[in-house]
């Protein structure tokens, strides 16, 4: 039988239980356990694929062809657990599941509640991500304990102690103890609140894990274990990471939360905890030789998680790269308000990330016009390559007006135009190109030698490709279909020979990359623009021996 872990949050939200969540699995994989996890969302969409980024961040999208919440990449990163549709749960999903059995007649008779139908359900979920052979099922819990919307799914994880036994579910409630400057204290009265209303949900806490930004002392440690009838070894503090969040495992173990775990769960096939590679990590991080400017140039720049997987891919090819990137999250309105020349002036790199609507598109177009007249490393992703195929129509094939038909239906050279098989979709939700798809690299292309090998898999998420009319005439001109699914009749990378690094992808590379195993295209990307730093600082020193 499949141990489980419940993680909760309370007092507010944004505390990190995804963090938090991927570090106690990577801590168990750590010790020879084999573990899921999943995340339950309390909002009512089916998924998080309608979403705007600006209130919930990136959609995270599995091989499958789920989209879901972006704390399934910290488990991806963090973790080699197998992610799948049964990873992510929804409100919206659990009841759509729910309605559709009793339209079709499978509670015959009964009054449809929330209890025991809908607790039921979100029970059969968490079972659903269990699997065969699973040491550990991880499972967290979105939202904060109070809202009414998490409800039902905190009934649900405290009727799972009843039905699997006590010693088989292990309850963790993630907290927050702030530190109040006019009192020159820590306040440990909202983790009293907050596992108070637990309690009164019949859910008593086995660990706490606070966040604070001051490390508690044992008084501390010894009040809040007395008032939230825990053991003081229980309470383990998460104390606010100014480097990375890499370092937050190697906190939690300083603090024996994988002991405390395994004592707790009783998990006998646990053995010692291996870091090595992770402290070796962390310590690349800190000690970087190099240092490096990269643009972002995005439609959401002013909102971190829009691009979360895109920034984490960079940190890990810079650490592949011993080098440190400075991130420069650039809005792409400012840089037609203000200029290309002055938003990105001494970047070594230019990635343009992927996105959805017209707004901001020239700026786009500018950026990576700008990236490749200046000889400066680029790197577009899903609209990047977009973007990318548009200026070069209009610039070098001397296509007027050229442009997507997302964005301009009645453009005289439609260089983008959506997919057949999307031109009779009106649903917006889970009707894309989504999942993991096959691409063919072509042999000596940058893609290639970066892969090492010619035969992919990538995860998709978009509704519009390169125009295979317009394919012969880029040629031409220089833009080469450097990859293209199976049968060739998709563009998926396009690659300019001639520029020291300018490739774009239609996919999304940064859902598969990983601070260990970073994506191959990101370590191409950093490495080019790394070279570019360096090149223009020996030129530097000769110009200026003095420097």
């Amino acid at each position: 039988m499949s141990k489980h872990i419940f993680v909760t949050g309370g007092v507010v939200s944004s505390l990190g239980k995804g963090l938090t969540s991927a570090s106690i699995g990577m801590l168990l994989e750590q010790r020879g356990l084999s573990v899921r996890l999943q995340k339950l969302d309390p909002y009512i969409n089916v998924d998080p694929g309608t979403m705007s980024p600006y209130q919930h961040g990136e959609v995270y999208v599995l091989d499958d062809g789920s989209e879901t919440d972006l704390d399934l990449g910290h488990y991806e990163r963090f973790t080699n657990s197998p992610l799948n549709k049964h990873s992510n749960y929804t409100t919206g999903k659990i009841y759509q599941s729910v309605i559709e059995k009793e339209r079709h007649g499978e509670y015959l008779g009964q009054t449809v509640q929330v209890i025991p139908h809908i607790t039921n359900e979100i029970k059969e979920a968490v079972e659903k991500c269990a699997g065969e052979g699973v040491d550990v099922v991880i499972t967290e819990i979105g939202g904060t304990v109070g809202d009414i919307e998490s409800q039902p799914f905190l009934e649900a994880i405290r009727q799972m102690a009843l039905d699997k036994g006590k010693e088989n579910v292990l309850y963790i409630h993630l907290t927050l103890v702030p530190f109040l400057k006019a009192a020159a204290e820590l306040k440990t009265k909202p983790t009293q609140h907050s596992v108070g209303q637990l309690r009164q949900i019949g859910i008593q806490p086995d660990i706490l894990i606070c966040r604070t930004e001051r490390s508690l002392s044992r008084d501390d440690r010894t009040k809040i274990a007395l008032f939230c009838n825990v053991p003081v070894e229980a309470v383990i503090e998460e104390k606010d990471k100014d480097f990375s969040v890499y370092e937050v495992p190697l906190s939690l173990v300083d603090h024996g939360l994988d002991e405390l775990i395994v004592r707790k769960l009783n998990l006998d096939r646990a053995g010692p905890l291996e870091l090595d590679h992770w402290r070796e990590l962390v310590r690349r991080l800190r000690n970087p030789q190099y240092e490096l400017s990269i643009a972002v140039v995005g439609k959401y720049a002013e909102h971190r998680d829009a691009y979360k997987s895109i920034y984490e891919a960079l940190d890990h090819a810079a650490m592949h790269h011993h080098a440190q990137i400075r991130i420069q999250r650039i809005h792409s309105e400012a840089v037609e308000q203000e200029g290309v020349e002055r938003m990105l002036s001494g970047v070594d790199g230019i990635l343009v990330p992927g996105g959805f609507g017209e707004r901001g598109i020239e700026g786009k177009v500018e950026a990576i016009r700008f990236a490749r007249e200046r000889n400066i490393p680029f790197f577009g992703i899903c609209l990047g390559l977009q973007c990318a195929v548009v200026e070069f129509a209009r610039n070098v094939v001397g296509l007027q007006g050229a442009h997507s038909t997302e964005f301009e239906k009645n453009t005289p050279h439609p260089v983008i135009c959506l997919l057949n098989e999307q031109k009779t979709i009106t649903d917006k939700g889970g009707t894309m190109r989504l999942g993991a798809q096959p691409t063919v690299v072509t042999p000596e292309s940058r893609a290639a030698e970066a892969y090492g090998n010619l035969d992919i898999s990538e995860r998709h998420r978009h509704r519009y490709e390169f125009n295979n009319q317009y394919r012969q005439q880029f040629a031409a001109n220089g833009m080469i279909p450097a990859g293209t699914s199976p049968d060739g009749g998709l563009v998926e990378i396009v690659e300019l020979p001639e520029h020291p690094w300018f490739v774009g992808v239609q996919y999304h590379p940064e859902f598969k990359s990983q601070p260990t195993r970073p994506h191959p295209l990101f370590a191409g990307f950093v490495g080019a623009a790394l070279a570019r730093r360096l090149a223009r600082s020996e030129r530097s020193l000769e110009e200026n021996p003095l420097i």
